[in-house]
């Protein structure tokens, strides 16, 4: 236990040693990228990454005006904007790979900031289009996102909290919440898990998600991701906490309830009787989704009695050429359709939307033809694979597809037992999920009527009187908008 404590406070003091150009010289050693330059007729030396910094503004405001300068001229030029005096080693060397110039002149050692803008500007995100409504999208940059929701919520009440993520990468993250509105029990507990992770580096906001998820072996997402902006702030606005991650063109906010992910910008942009319709036709997919060639598997392995006489007889002749049982005629479909699915997402756009379609019409007509299947099972996993793209949400989408594998192989097993059986666990699981400590099944479970009226249908305007009680806002009237 002593030496343990030594080598803590060995690292501490380590991080409390002035800089030095030896020390700092040593630190990059091996760095390719890495400029050391004496300033000629000045006695300072500079070190700096010429990747991370605007050569323009280096030579412009640093270079030219220290080499011109005599050397009482150089100190009072130091000792102003916007140089800054640099202490300690560990934050010297983190500001060189934030983008700043090390000046080192005699014994002190100066930072100048010139970080290269670097990345896409904000553009369109292509996984979550919307009709009407805004058309901006986050980006890779930390600074763009902090930017575009700050235009869109102009108050100092949206407050941030800088942290990082990654021992190794040091990753900055943003912590955004609106004071009065949050919880700040939430964020204290959001922000301590982010802290607490140990890990050499989060390349994604979807990575991180995973690392703080309550019920980590669960197949539900527990977050909700999303590239839009808009989005982002009505759930800032909701009493929510939203996380920004530099190098992420994702942003994720907290606490989640599992119907959010079935709801979409869209709703808020039309009149609330197409968004609701909207909103319940979604549902009605990821109802069609999981149960539909499950079900199929069901009724033509164990209950024929349920299927009309005049079907029957089709489904009997469509059959009668399938040397494989339900259950192993549903799989072979389905995974033959997600493997189209991932062929067409990893494709270029155009090629992939032609393997999408003319594979899936070819391999499909060919394998009716070939008695490798039934006509009806391909109009049933036609209808499922359309069902799964209505839901907005992509990583949603893709838990709900592995979902569907495991009922089809309940209701091949037990019949329309294992089926029922199957949903009533998914229920059970998603009950016990909680995120921030707060139910994943909200407003069903446990039952909150006003939060229908947000969740289940997309209520008018003047009926959302209040914020979602899941965010446990301090502050729940959100609107006083009467009829």
């Amino acid at each position: 236990m002593a030496d343990g404590k030594g080598n803590d406070e060995g690292a501490h003091a380590a991080e409390k040693t002035k800089p030095t150009l030896t020390l700092v010289a040593e630190s990059v050693k091996g760095c390719a990228d890495c400029l050391h330059e004496k300033l000629e007729g000045t006695g300072a030396d500079l070190i700096y990454f010429p990747t991370l910094v605007d050569l323009d503004c280096l030579q412009r405001d640093l270079i030219r005006p220290l080499s011109q300068a005599s050397p009482e001229q150089m100190n009072a030029l130091l000792s102003g904007a916007p140089f800054r005096a640099a202490t300690e080693i560990k934050s010297c060397l983190k500001s060189i790979m934030d983008g700043a110039a090390a000046v080192f002149a005699g014994q002190n050692v100066y930072l100048f900031d010139a970080p290269k803008a670097t990345g896409r500007k904000v553009e369109q995100s292509e996984t979550e289009t919307i009709i009407t409504g805004p058309h901006d999208g986050f980006v890779e940059s930390l600074e763009e996102n902090l930017g575009v929701i700050r235009k869109r919520i102009r108050s100092p009440k949206l407050k941030s909290v800088e942290l990082e993520v990654g021992e190794v990468a040091n990753t900055r993250a943003i912590l955004l919440y609106i004071e009065g509105l949050a919880n700040e029990q939430f964020v204290q507990m959001l922000s301590e898990r982010i802290r607490a992770i140990e890990i050499d580096g989060v390349a994604d906001a979807n990575m991180l998600v995973q690392l703080i998820d309550e019920n980590p072996n669960s197949v539900f997402p527990q977050y909700l991701t999303t590239e839009r902006p808009d989005a982002v702030v009505s759930k800032l606005l909701g009493g929510r906490i939203a996380v920004i991650l530099d190098g992420s063109p994702s942003v994720f906010s907290a606490p989640t309830a599992f119907l959010e992910f079935f709801s979409s910008p869209d709703d808020y942009y039309q009149r609330w009787p197409i968004g609701t319709a909207l909103r319940i036709l979604r549902l009605i997919g990821f109802m069609i989704t999981i149960c539909f060639t499950a079900f199929y598997v069901s009724v033509t392995t164990f209950h024929y009695e349920m299927i009309p006489h005049t079907m029957l007889l089709n489904l009997a002749e469509s059959r009668s050429r399938v040397p494989f049982p339900p259950l192993i005629e549903a799989l072979l479909m389905e995974t033959t359709i997600e493997l189209l699915r991932e062929a067409g997402a990893r494709l270029p756009t155009k090629i992939g939307q032609t393997i999408g379609i003319v594979g899936g019409i070819v391999i499909g007509q060919a394998a009716v033809q070939a008695g490798f299947t039934s006509n009806i099972l391909i109009i049933a996993v036609a209808i499922s694979a359309i069902a799964s793209f209505v839901i907005p949400s992509y990583i949603m989408s893709a838990s709900i597809r592995l979902i569907r594998f495991g009922l089809i192989v309940l209701a091949g097993i037990l019949g329309n037992l294992g089926l029922i059986f199957g949903i009533g666990f998914l229920v059970v699981h998603m009950a016990g999920v909680t995120n921030l400590g707060t139910s994943y099944l909200t407003p069903i479970a446990p039952a909150k009527f006003i939060d229908i009226l947000d969740t289940l249908v997309r209520g008018p305007f003047w009926a959302l009187r209040k914020r979602p009680s899941l965010s446990r806002s301090p502050n729940e009237t959100r609107t006083k908008i009467k009829k």
